[in-house]
């Protein structure tokens, strides 16, 4: 998410959807999605996520962290973290553009402000960990909605 075509790339798949977008599998609505993916961003920028205690970071750091900074995407209906899960009513207009702010935010900081970064639940990452993190996670949720 630090180079410019891929930012691109995905606001423009962003940008095709609609509050009317289908789902391909799970249970959000395409709203909730966008505030499900704006998580991730409100850990790194807002801090209002709690860091979790020490063994739960344990176990994320060894179990967890490999399956999400690394190259493999996510598999369809995977499970998620208890803080990831949104409420039902979630304004699609807002989410979808915060999270587009939120895009665009990290790609003007770029991999320098992120090599070394801490990550709430994992320690620190590379930028190529942030990079894959980040993109994955949209990447996986756009493709539920068809984007």
């Amino acid at each position: 998410m630090f180079d410019p075509a891929d930012v691109a790339g995905v606001i423009e798949r962003i940008n095709k959807l609609t509050v009317h977008s289908q789902r391909e599998w799970g249970t959000m609505n395409v709203g909730q999605m966008f505030a499900h993916c704006n998580v991730t961003y409100e850990m790194i920028y807002d801090g209002i996520h709690a860091k979790p205690h020490a063994f739960m970071r344990f176990i994320l750091k060894s179990f967890v962290k490999p399956k999400i900074v690394g190259k493999v995407p996510y598999k369809q209906n995977s499970p998620t973290a208890p803080q990831f899960k949104v409420s039902p009513d979630k304004d699609f207009s807002m989410e979808k553009e915060r999270l587009i702010h939120y895009i665009q935010r990290t790609y003007e900081l770029g991999t320098a402000v992120f090599e070394g970064k801490e990550s709430l639940s994992f320690g620190k990452l590379t930028a190529k960990e942030w990079n894959n993190m980040f993109y994955k996670h949209l990447d996986h949720h756009l493709k539920q909605f068809g984007a």
